[in-house]
This record gives structure tokens, C-alpha cells and sequence, in this order.
């Protein structure tokens, strides 16, 4: 992913207008390494709403995985690549991992029919789901897009940050036909805020270089680990609440984040742990909810 990064940010007017070009950069620009960060969710929904073994799929739960999994990304980073382009030309992580917003008709038009198809995906589901999809295309917007662009404002850059979990909730919603547990809502909404906030430490030196204020920005480094070690810590009370062993089980993220802060480990290079370790959390939630329909004993007999 590195080098198509770097061949995109290089390539010249005639290749970006090109197919492969234009896959190539909108491949990067939905940010890979975080597609479960929506669809994931989606995953765990479907496992904990569901009956039977028999609602796992289904057109409405496969085309909301669909949906979360590339196009969703999609819109959300595309919105937020195409109003942070002023901002981005001074972020170090633009050179790796990520792609400048390259700013023409043809991707904005993508990025805009990427938040459309989400709103057709009020068509396929039933009205206990709309609020969680609304939520999502809203907060979505609205992090990045005037005039709300809660990420510019402290504490709102993280609190929107809920809108990761809507997907999964909207997914549950579906296939329950009924809203989720507010405490496992809660402590989702709480575990995202402090993935944000995490994830903008890296950035604090070219947000204040840019005069952008976010709450990592407000609180400074040793103050944001705390913050996010809150939050996470809320987040594994919450989710206690509804079952001792998932609250157990999302224990580990304030564990991680007391171990990075004490170690020589750059945070910039622990961000990137992430998302194998939200994988392999998200999993075993999966598995936890699929056991619930189909204990491991059947599936071992």
C-alpha cells in the first residue's frame, strides 16, 4: 500500500485521469487498513442481533456489510481528505499511508454518490435501523464539512466519533428488529472516542503548525493518554454491564495504552497497531455473539 500511495501522490495528470489510476487512488484514499472499522462493527451487530444461524446472510446483512466495508470508507475519508487538502500539505502521514486529496470532478463525484448509496440503504432495511444509518451519514458530513466540522472544536472531534459503532448498531437494529442494549451502545460509543482521540495524538504537532484545535491539540500528550485510558476504561465498564467477559475482554485497551505511554514505542508506530488489534478484539466479539446461536460444542461435535 506504501508504494501505491507514493505512485499516486507522483503520478502525472494523463495517469490520474486513467481507470487504473483513478481505482489506484480511490483504493488508498478509503484507507484499507480501516475498512473493518465500519464493516467490523456490522459484523458484531448481525452475531448479537440475530435468532439463528440462519439470519447471517441475508441480502439486507450482506449488502450493509457490502456497503460498510468499501463504499462507506469512501465517502467518509473523501469527505475528510477534500476539507483538510489545505491542512493535509503540512501532515507527514500524507507521504506514507495516505493520499493527498488530488481535488477532481470525477473523484468528488465518487465520493458523492459513495454517501448516496448509503442513503438508498434505507430502502433495504427497517425503520428501527434508520436512526443509526442517519446518524452515520450525518456525523460523517459533519466531521469534516462546514459549518459543523466537529473536528475542529475539542471534545465534539471525539464525541462524533460514535459514528464508527453506528454501522454495527444499525446492523443489529435490522436483523433484531429492535435498538441494541444502550449500555453495549454506550461503551462502543465510548471505546471510538478514545480511538480518535489516540489516533490524532500523532498529529499534534501539525495540527497546532496549521491552527487546528482537536482535544489532543487542547490536552497535550501525557493529558490525551489519559483521556483516552478514561474512555476506555468507561468503555469496558459499559460493556460489563451487559456481560462480565466483554467487559473483560475490552479491558485491554486501557492496558494498551498505559503500556504505550510508559515505553519507548512512538505512538506514531502504535497507531498503526491498531487496526490488528481491533481485528482480532472484533473477532472474538463475532465469535462471542455466534456461540451465542450456535454454541462451540455443536460446532465441535
Amino acid at each position: 500500500m506504501i508504494g501505491a500511495v507514493s505512485d499516486t501522490d507522483r503520478a502525472g495528470p494523463s495517469d490520474r485521469r486513467s481507470l487504473p489510476g483513478l481505482l489506484r487512488y480511490l483504493l488508498v484514499l478509503s484507507r484499507p487498513r480501516f475498512w473493518l472499522y465500519l464493516a467490523g462493527p456490522v459484523a458484531v451487530g448481525v452475531t448479537y442481533g440475530i435468532a439463528d444461524v440462519s439470519g447471517l446472510f441475508t441480502p439486507v446483512t450482506v449488502g450493509l456489510a457490502a456497503y460498510f466495508l468499501v463504499p462507506a470508507n469512501v465517502f467518509l475519508y473523501g469527505v475528510n481528505d477534500a476539507f483538510d487538502a489545505d491542512v493535509d500539505e503540512l501532515n507527514p502521514k500524507k507521504e506514507g499511508r495516505e493520499a493527498r486529496w488530488r481535488g477532481d470532478r470525477l473523484v468528488s463525484l465518487v465520493v458523492v454518490a459513495s454517501g448516496v448509496l448509503g442513503v438508498a440503504a434505507f430502502a433495504a432495511t427497517p425503520r428501527v435501523a434508520w436512526p443509526y444509518l442517519a446518524g452515520f451519514l450525518l456525523l460523517g458530513a459533519g466531521y469534516s464539512a462546514p459549518p459543523l466540522r466537529f473536528k475542529t472544536t475539542p471534545l465534539l472531534d471525539s464525541a462524533s466519533n460514535g459514528l464508527y459503532v453506528l454501522p454495527g448498531a444499525a446492523a443489529y437494529a435490522a436483523v433484531a428488529g429492535a435498538h441494541p442494549p444502550i449500555a453495549a451502545l454506550a461503551g462502543a460509543w465510548l471505546w471510538a472516542m478514545g480511538m480518535h482521540t489516540f489516533s490524532a495524538i500523532p498529529d499534534i504537532e501539525p495540527d497546532r503548525a496549521a491552527g487546528i484545535r482537536t482535544t489532543a491539540t487542547l490536552l497535550g500528550e501525557g493529558r490525551t493518554y489519559a483521556y483516552c485510558a478514561a474512555c476506555w476504561v468507561a468503555a469496558a465498564v459499559a460493556f460489563a454491564a451487559v456481560d462480565l467477559r466483554l467487559g473483560a475482554l475490552l479491558a485491554v485497551y486501557p492496558a494498551f495504552v498505559a503500556w504505550v505511554s510508559r515505553s519507548s514505542i512512538a505512538v506514531d508506530r502504535a497507531y498503526w497497531w491498531f487496526p490488528a488489534l481491533n481485528t482480532a478484539v472484533g473477532t472474538l466479539l463475532a465469535m462471542g455473539g455466534l456461540w451465542r446461536v450456535y454454541p462451540i460444542t455443536e460446532a465441535l461435535a
